[in-house]
């Protein structure tokens, strides 16, 4: 009897140990201006701090009326992004838009949304009379910001977690295996 238990925790150790849990998607941790949020000034930057080191990462932030923001200047660094904006952003409802490759080399796409709803200041009343123009500027606005930086070197897994979670679980697992079959092993020989 003594053997067949030494086989079957000796199986349960092999079939447990090497099992490690998969390697988790990269996932935003934090954005500012908030998902879904709306601001009363107009941000000077996008920022985004993810789980993981940032690999194959690109984003995009779309005015109003969906066209991308010129004038931003990216920066990618470590878990975090940010797109400044040249200008200030006008009212409205803006979309950031991303994708990175994660650590296990699935890509990840995701998007939110954020609205800026500042106050407009009032027009101080002149005493000169100003002529008003309706034509149309020469200047177009095309909101959008697009970062792409390709990291050269691999998404590392800064989680903390990595095989040590299978290892204390695989344990954790053996522990309470071998606790029910010293309970079955001594309620069967009490028996007889």
């Amino acid at each position: 009897m003594t053997k067949r238990l030494l086989l079957v925790l000796a199986a349960m150790v092999a079939v447990l140990l090497p099992a490690v849990p998969a390697a988790a998607h990269n996932a935003l941790v934090e954005a500012v201006p908030a998902k879904n949020s709306t601001v009363k000034k107009a941000p000077a930057a996008v920022k985004l701090t993810f789980l993981e080191k940032l690999n194959g990462f690109t984003m995009t932030v779309s005015g109003p009326d969906g066209s991308p923001i010129d004038g931003a200047s990216p920066d990618v660094g470590g878990k975090s992004a940010q797109v400044a904006f040249a200008q200030p952003l006008p009212n409205g409802k803006y979309t950031v838009a991303y994708q990175l490759t994660s650590g296990d080399g699935d890509v990840v796409k995701s998007s939110y949304t954020f609205t800026v709803d500042a106050p407009v200041a009032a027009a101080s009343p002149s005493v000169a009379a100003t002529t008003v123009s309706t034509a149309p500027s020469d200047v177009p606005f095309s909101p959008i910001a697009t970062v792409a930086a390709q990291n050269a070197e691999p998404a590392s897994d800064d989680s903390g977690s990595g095989p040590w979670l299978g290892l204390i679980a695989g344990i954790g697992i053996l522990v309470l295996a071998a606790a029910a079959i010293f309970v079955f092993v001594r309620r069967r020989a009490a028996t007889k």
